[in-house]
């Protein structure tokens, strides 16, 4: 019989490696509950309450990043920068910051398993933009309410060479 594993029996490695299927998993069960409310209700409904879903989601995680790492709200662009690097999203796509400043953050995913995967199946990007506004708007204000967000690019925008999307953060006066 193969010997029973607790949690702490488990390598650093292999920890990181659960947690990369744990996003994986997670994402997995968002796209189908998507996809299976926009084959019965339609594309519209489907952004509509997905994008519901977010605006709660990406508080949630927020509060919880900054709850494990010990951040006190109004940590500014540093701990928007420290916050963004241990989302789901950050275990399973290619992401990067840059132009970072006291004051002013560029965000860009430069591989997003979503879009990559409707590539693969032949599909046309899904147009994230409505919901990543209300996912990364949400997240960076819970970070610091003083953070402003804008779109740089996402789509239905089209993807350049080497980004889905791009982010602006920049932290009000």
């Amino acid at each position: 019989m193969t010997e029973i594993k607790e949690i702490s029996d488990f390598s650093k490695d292999e920890l990181i490696e659960l947690l990369r299927d744990a996003a994986v998993n997670w994402l997995a069960h968002d796209s189908l509950w998507f996809r299976a409310v926009e084959d019965r209700f339609g594309l519209e409904a489907a952004m509509e309450l997905d994008g519901k879903a977010w605006e709660k989601f990406t508080v949630l995680e927020a509060k919880r990043i900054m709850k494990r790492l010990g951040l006190a709200e109004g940590g500014g662009i540093p701990a928007l920068v420290q916050a963004l690097k241990l989302r789901l999203y950050a275990h399973i796509n290619v992401q990067e910051t840059s132009e970072v400043t006291a004051d002013r953050l560029v965000f860009r995913m430069r591989s997003c398993r979503v879009q990559e995967a409707r590539e693969r199946q032949g599909l046309t990007a899904f147009p994230c933009k409505p919901i990543g506004i209300v996912e990364y708007s949400g997240f960076a204000r819970t970070i610091d309410p003083r953070i402003d967000t804008r779109c740089l690019t996402c789509p239905p925008d089209p993807k350049s060479k080497d980004t889905w999307c791009a982010w602006e953060f920049t932290l009000k006066k």
